[in-house]
């Protein structure tokens, strides 16, 4: 749970913008679109076998 604590005279605004960059930062977002429909295990796979796959490749350019 993201929790921000409004700080003395601070805007809405201000503290908004602060919330959404905590929920950024811990991956909520990116979480709760992942697990918004089920994804059967062999799409899974692939979809990790790709990740890993671009992760090397990256590695190896540099």
């Amino acid at each position: 749970m993201t929790e921000v604590v409004a700080g003395e005279n601070e805007s809405f605004e201000s503290l908004l913008k602060r919330f959404n960059r905590r929920v950024q930062q811990t991956g909520i977002l990116s979480e709760i679109r992942r697990r918004e429909h089920y994804e059967k295990p062999s799409v899974r796979r692939k979809r990790k076998r790709a990740v890993k796959r671009r992760s090397v490749a990256r590695a190896a350019k540099r």
